[in-house]
């Protein structure tokens, strides 16, 4: 073969290469393309829209179109009671919740994994069984649970001696005279939510099971000829192991309870008192109810960029405590 003939074959096969190339990127639009319409349509477009109504006033059920007002509803969010007391009782409720979100699956996860336990498949089981309850159903099971009448954690304690025996001094000491209905006094609410909230450990238990379960088993050893007693082992090999995993359900925890609403909406019917008056009931109530769309939008940013912040924060602190194996 000569070198002209060599250069024009090169030349084809470049040119069909190309021409394969240019196919299969054709072929890989035409099929991302629902997505990126649907995706452009139903979340970006309704993204910008929003963010363009917290500058105005809008009313959804006036008919009237949205009057600019600027800076508007950003200035009323702190002058708002109401924005103010919701922000306040998510927060508190997060400080509460956050904590018991990561270490109760964390201790069940370390209980599961231990050579001691007897059943686990059962455990496993039983522990991750009711997350998969869909939420409103495990809501009525838990207003059943907590009723003050009839519910069974009432009827424990009552057996206990709670309300008419030995430990009725502590009832009494609490500020009770009687057990309360715990969904239905606003000092005990937020411990009932807190309770519901046990309800869905499941999934982050078995993820830091997951994780435990690669943990290689050298570590162990190395700390067994060292003398190490379980509970060093934990805190000083498993515990750093796993951080990528308790850093990931510790994001995720934060973020959902930056969006809790679907329980104290259902439990107070709507209508909480101020115990309960969560941020995104509040959001809920302005842009769903009295139908201040530019507000309610502004309330939905807000909290966008609240969690956004910790969410930062969280990963900014993240290279002191979490270790990743193969790491600098």
């Amino acid at each position: 073969m000569t070198s002209a003939q060599a250069i024009k074959t090169q030349a084809l096969r470049k040119n069909k290469a190309q021409g394969l190339e240019r196919q299969q990127k054709k072929w890989g639009l035409i099929f991302l393309s629902p997505w990126v319409i649907g995706f452009s349509l139903f979340t970006a477009l309704p993204i910008l829209i929003s963010l363009y109504w917290t500058f105005t006033d809008f009313s959804l059920g006036s008919g009237e179109a949205p009057v600019w007002i600027g800076l508007g509803n950003w200035q009323r969010l702190f002058t708002d009671s109401d924005t103010l007391l919701s922000l306040s009782v998510t927060l508190r409720f997060a400080v509460l919740a956050v904590p018991i979100a990561i270490i109760l699956p964390l201790g069940l996860a370390g209980l599961l994994n231990s050579q001691y336990l007897v059943g686990k498949r059962i455990w496993r089981t039983l522990f991750y069984m009711p997350y998969m309850v869909p939420a409103v159903s495990s809501i009525f099971i838990w207003q059943a649970f907590l009723n003050g009448q009839t519910g069974w954690l009432n009827r424990i304690l009552r057996i206990l001696g709670f309300e008419s025996g030995s430990l009725q001094t502590m009832i009494q000491s609490w500020g009770f005279n009687t057990l309360p209905n715990w969904l239905e006094d606003e000092r005990t609410i937020l411990l009932g939510l807190l309770l519901m909230g046990i309800w869905g450990s499941g999934n982050a238990m078995l993820t830091m099971l997951a994780s435990m379960q690669g943990v290689p088993q050298e570590l162990y050893e190395a700390a067994d000829v060292d003398g190490a007693g379980s509970w060093i082992k934990f805190i000083r090999i498993t515990i750093p192991m796993i951080s990528p995993v308790i850093f990931y359900n510790l994001v995720l925890a934060v973020i959902g309870l930056m969006q809790y609403f679907v329980v104290p909406y259902i439990v107070t019917r709507g209508q909480p008192d101020d115990s309960v008056f969560f941020y995104n009931i509040h959001f809920y109530k302005t842009a769903f109810t009295f139908f201040d769309m530019g507000y309610g939008a502004t309330l939905a940013w807000f909290i966008f960029i609240i969690s956004l912040i910790l969410t930062v924060l969280l990963f900014s602190t993240s290279g002191r405590w979490v270790f990743y194996a193969g790491g600098d």
